[in-house]
């Protein structure tokens, strides 16, 4: 199956690169599935991935079969997050990875409260400096910190998309301002700590994995190009 030897490809490489650099953490691969059907959800699923990533709300409403059949499987929601969508992605998904505001985090709380449930997320941090990109400034400010006292949302880490340029050089400074950013947070807090890093995808997951990344949202590299 190309789907198998493509992921085999890829965890090829994230074993090459964290042994040439001698790390050892574990690289979470999620299949970022836009576009694709329910089915080939399933078919990675049988390969192995338990963890698929989403971006659109309407989309994933739509075509999300039952995962009975799947157990373990986590749904990621990995797109911006308009406010009035909240309540719908907290009914579809089981993580929020792109959380880009106080206000947003706040709603989400807020929403968790009155269905007594609690979520994981990750802050998104515009570390490219793009003003189109969604996301927390990278330099961290005070009020920033109140999103860690609300009590039902539980943050995993950080996530941030490279620059649209692509060019390695500044890919590299964007996900190492990250890892630096995590750090600084956590230098910070108290009585927690966060340690995820969701950062690379299909066209530049390898730097990521070089700069520390822990997660990797990968679709072309994984179905091949979108039938648009």
């Amino acid at each position: 199956m190309i789907l198998n030897e493509n992921l085999h490809s890829i965890k090829d490489e994230i074993a090459d690169i964290q042994s040439k650099q001698n790390l050892g953490h574990f690289v979470e691969i999620v299949a970022a599935t836009k576009t694709r059907s329910f089915q080939t959800i399933n078919d990675i699923y049988e390969c192995g991935v338990r963890h698929i990533g989403e971006n659109r709300i309407q989309e994933a409403y739509q075509k999300f079969g039952p995962f009975d059949s799947m157990p373990n499987i986590t749904k990621r929601f990995i797109g911006h997050l308009q406010t009035n969508k909240v309540n719908k992605c907290l009914e579809l998904f089981d993580t929020i990875d792109s959380v880009d505001s106080i206000k947003l985090a706040e709603k989400i709380n807020n929403r968790l409260i009155h269905l007594k449930k609690r979520i994981t997320i990750l802050l998104e941090i515009n570390t490219s400096g793009d003003k189109n990109k969604k996301g927390f400034s990278p330099e961290i400010n005070e009020d920033f910190f109140s999103i860690f006292n609300l009590e039902n949302i539980e943050i995993m880490g950080l996530m941030t998309m490279g620059p649209l340029s692509q060019g390695e050089k500044e890919t590299r400074e964007s996900f190492t301002l990250l890892r630096e950013t995590k750090d600084l947070i956590n230098s910070q807090l108290t009585n927690q700590s966060i340690q995820e890093l969701s950062m690379g995808m299909s066209g530049d997951y390898r730097i990521g994995v070089q700069e520390g990344s822990t997660m990797i949202r990968v679709g072309t590299k994984l179905f091949g190009k979108r039938n648009y």
